[in-house]
């Protein structure tokens, strides 16, 4: 019988030991899936940004910007 003690504390300890793991599992797949969905907003984002300099200089039109200098001294 203790032999079957020491088994049944065993699986036990392993079946405890995989509810963990599983655990933690669930919570490196929310934290993927989060990096994810931020990806495809930073690619929104820089879409976003290329189209909003596009639209820029097209306001801008053929003359191009006109820079002034500040004079050194």
């Amino acid at each position: 019988m203790e032999r079957n003690d020491v088994a049944d504390r065993q699986l036990d300890a392993l079946l405890e030991r995989l509810d963990r793991l599983n655990a933690e599992m669930h919570t490196l797949n929310r934290r993927l899936d989060s990096a994810e969905s931020l990806a495809r907003i930073a690619h929104e984002l820089r879409t976003l940004n290329e189209s909003l300099q596009a639209l820029a200089y097209a306001a801008l039109g053929q003359s191009g910007p006109q820079v002034r200098r500040r004079r050194a001294g």
